[in-house]
């Protein structure tokens, strides 16, 4: 990780919340064809950890990326954010 997640600001969050995710979806796919291979699998672990809790920072401070960080108990701001073509930041 270049730094914290707490020091990056909203864009570095972004970015590295894509380069994690990218190392999980091609883990992911890796083990749908080699299921014992115990490092993968420890890899996968691993960055997907570390996903979790940069979306969890990313919604905390920012805006809810994927619904399961979305916290509905002050009020939904899943769609009320601005989308991508109305200048968000997604």
């Amino acid at each position: 990780m270049p730094m914290m997640i707490s020091q990056m600001n909203q864009s570095q969050l972004l970015h590295w919340i894509d380069m994690v995710s990218f190392a999980v979806v091609e883990i992911t796919e890796y083990l749908d064809t080699h299921p014992d291979d115990e490092e993968a699998l420890k890899y996968f672990n691993h960055y997907a950890d570390l996903r979790r809790t940069a979306l969890r920072a990313y919604a905390q401070n920012y805006t809810p990326l994927t619904i399961d960080t979305a916290n509905p108990d002050n009020y939904w701001r899943w769609a009320s954010d601005p989308w991508p073509w109305e200048g968000g930041d997604c």
